[in-house]
């Protein structure tokens, strides 16, 4: 259950195999990426993604049997915390067969800040069968200080350090689809999840073509490279983003001992 679980948050929010227990301005090639910092007039920075773009996907093992389902959704841009942010939410669920075996159900959010692309809070919530969890980071990017909560029958709360321009997993997505990178470059990003923080090394590949719902996608290909303490069972994550002006992600995939999961584009609406 616990790997299954891992996975599953993985194939959500592809930052990372998320423990159930228990990251902009053009990189330098080997440098930190950073978010361009909101300017004096407070410039909304420019995304390519819109509110109302929502991404549906099928979840797959070993490439025989889809699992679940995944929608990564903008739902809005709203006032939030002094600010102006996007609240983004991906959710994961089986198919009515695996339910059948397996009641889960993943829940993650983010609220990006619209002027500097930094999360104000991120949560994840997971139900498997009656436990249930929620896990909450409150961020305070100015006094690089970050706030944990998880619940679950009692709650624990730490505080801790962050990096400058740490995102949570899923702001981290929408981040990295901002970056105009190119095949050959590589950049890291600082995360900041489930009460820890790490580095994510991400190298560009070469553009492949990706076959989806939506027909066939030249993508660029891209490899998160995490540390091996939050690495869980995955041996090898990879990314692919459409070629294209809004950088979708169209495929991911997480290579493990016992086969792969796979995350395939179904259907894409503004």
């Amino acid at each position: 259950m616990k790997t299954r679980a891992h996975v599953l948050t993985l194939l959500i929010v592809i930052a990372g195999i998320v423990s159930s227990d228990a990251q902009t301005k053009k990189p330098a090639p080997s440098g930190q990426t950073k978010p361009t910092a909101p300017a004096a007039q407070r410039k909304a920075q420019a995304v390519p993604f819109s509110v109302g773009e929502t991404l549906t996907y099928d979840i797959s093992w070993s490439s025989y049997l889809t699992a679940a389902t995944a929608t990564m959704t903008v739902r809005e841009k709203k006032g939030s915390y002094g600010s102006q942010a996007y609240y983004v939410v991906a959710e994961g669920r089986p198919t009515s067969l695996v339910s059948k075996l397996y009641d889960l159900y993943y829940k993650a959010d983010t609220l990006l800040d619209v002027y500097s692309l930094l999360p104000q809070r991120g949560s994840v919530f997971s139900q498997e069968g009656k436990r249930q969890r929620m896990k909450t980071t409150m961020f305070n990017h100015k006094a690089r200080k970050a706030q944990y909560e998880i619940q679950t029958r009692t709650v624990v709360k730490k505080d801790l350090s962050i990096s400058p321009y740490a995102q949570d997993v899923l702001g981290a997505l929408y981040v990295v689809r901002s970056i105009p990178f190119k095949a050959g470059e590589k950049f890291s990003i600082p995360i900041c999840d489930a009460g820890e923080s790490y580095t994510v090394q991400v190298s560009v590949g070469a553009v492949e073509t990706v076959k989806t719902g939506i027909g066939d996608v030249r993508a660029l290909k891209l490899t998160p490279t995490l540390p091996a303490a939050h690495a869980g069972s995955a041996r090898r994550i990879t990314l692919w983003l459409s070629d294209d002006a809004r950088r979708m992600p169209v495929r991911m995939q997480a290579q493990l001992a016992v086969g792969s999961f796979d995350l395939t584009l179904r259907s894409a609406t503004r």
